[in-house]
């Protein structure tokens, strides 16, 4: 990893807060001028720290109201039978985040549906379909608290 330093950590930042930020915005905010930061902001992109840029949606407003964490547990563990596991959760667009974890669970699932109706549904016809599923937990949002997508940056 190379060494980013205070500018490259607070382009980073506002990239975080508005990823529509001109360049010339980016500039004025780290007192440079645009052509050293587009340079910069291409190196970050070319060196991985930039992944992508995204529109984020307001799930709520578009009838994906409920969101649910899914703790799943597998019967069995080999390596053909995670991956298969894993390759069948990619597939399924209610499902947003995948993590494994470790303690009691295998997987952590963060899933966004309309209503409960729905996700009884999911639950039955797509996770139902997934072979060797051994129990899933689920956990019901009542209310967001916090969200953010942004990475904790020190700007030391």
């Amino acid at each position: 990893m190379e060494h980013l330093d205070r500018i490259d950590l607070k382009i980073l930042k506002l990239l975080q807060e508005n990823a529509n930020i001109t360049t010339k915005e980016v500039a004025k905010k780290v007192h440079l001028s645009a052509t050293p930061v587009f340079e910069r902001i291409k190196r970050l992109e070319k060196g991985g720290y930039i992944k992508k840029y995204v529109a984020i949606l307001d799930a709520e407003k578009l009838n994906k109201s409920l969101i649910v964490f899914c703790n799943i547990t597998l019967k069995e563990h080999t390596k053909e039978i995670g991956n298969k596991f894993v390759q069948d959760i990619k597939s399924l667009r209610e499902v947003t985040e995948c993590y494994n974890i470790s303690g009691d669970y295998d997987f952590l699932l963060k899933v966004l549906v309309k209503d409960m109706k729905h996700y009884q549904d999911f639950v039955i016809n797509q996770l139902g379909s997934i072979q060797n599923i051994g129990s899933a937990h689920s956990t019901f949002v009542m209310g967001e608290i916090k969200h953010s997508y942004a990475v904790p940056l020190d700007e030391s």
